[in-house]
């Protein structure tokens, strides 16, 4: 029994740092333009293949090809931006559509092209282990806690103390003032879109080293994504913390005491209850529905 609390507050504590590693890029393009990028799962899955084939056809050492594939997928982000969401701007819904229109082509594309056999992962930043408190815990799962921790201060503060950071809150929270003060809507949003996509590449590239590359990884990364932002706030870096620390554990306490075929429930269950009872998430600040009625 005490063997079972260590491991859950220390792995409670791992797959904290996993979700919000995993949910910083959704919540960031959200936060920083109000765009929802629904193709989050698709890019970070794509980090992962072309990584790996960076690794296996070129034969590139692992750091050029992280960097190369980051640089890539943020500059898709642009992309799909420019070409997909520009045409739709401002309809909520179509954003929403088309964006998880384009998660579902990258996914797809890849298990169309073969990419589902056991082959696929990536290296590991640094091999081996330590124990801590009798647990076996790698260390590439203590370079993930401290990517997350490190990731979520400096995106707070580049929200809060950089220019260019105020002016992409500023275009999120009310477009018509910022346009009026020279901030250009379409930059800002291409910006985030930009910074959002490079977030989920890191999160690939440090996460996906613990198991195999699969197609359905991006579906879930989706959902993890959702379930987290929308519990914290869409717009809340500390939200965002505080989320991930009670889903984290909340996952780790199902799959140790009930079963680990109830755990993807947990996301579901945080997804729809955080809509019922607190739209705007623990620490969100938009207004209620009742609010603007």
């Amino acid at each position: 029994m005490e063997g079972n609390l260590v491991n859950v507050l220390i792995y409670g504590l791992v797959n904290s740092a996993v979700l919000m590693l995993t949910s910083l890029g959704f919540s960031l393009t959200f936060g920083l333009s109000g765009v929802a990028n629904f193709a989050h799962g698709g890019l970070y899955l794509f980090t992962g293949y072309i990584t790996w084939m960076f690794l296996h056809y070129l034969g590139l050492p692992f750091l050029p090809a992280a960097l190369f594939s980051i640089v890539i997928v943020g500059l898709i982000g642009t992309v799909i931006y420019r070409l997909i969401l520009m045409p739709v701007r401002g309809i909520v819904l179509s954003e929403v559509i088309a964006t998880f229109a384009v998660g579902v082509a990258i996914l797809e594309f890849f298990r169309w092209r073969g990419f589902v056999t056991y082959e696929f992962n990536l290296p590991s930043f640094v091999k081996g282990s330590i124990t801590i408190a009798g647990v076996n815990v790698d260390y590439q799962r203590l370079f993930i806690i401290a990517i997350g921790i490190g990731l979520a201060v400096f995106l707070w503060i580049f929200s809060h103390y950089t220019k260019t950071g105020l002016a992409l809150r500023g275009m999120a929270q009310d477009e018509y003032t910022a346009l009026s003060l020279g901030i250009e809507s379409d930059w800002a949003a291409g910006l985030s879109m930009a910074l959002g996509s490079a977030l989920a590449a890191v999160a690939a590239l440090a996460i996906l080293p613990l198991g195999l590359i699969s197609i359905n990884i991006g579906y879930d990364v989706l959902l993890v994504a959702l379930a987290v932002t929308v519990l914290g706030g869409l717009e809340s870096t500390v939200g965002l913390m505080v989320a991930s620390l009670l889903l984290g554990y909340a996952v780790i306490i199902t799959g140790t005491y009930l079963s680990p075929h109830w755990m993807e429930v947990v996301y579901l269950a945080a997804i729809v209850l955080g809509l019922a009872i607190k739209p705007s998430g623990l620490f969100g600040k938009f207004k209620e529905l009742e609010e603007r009625v």
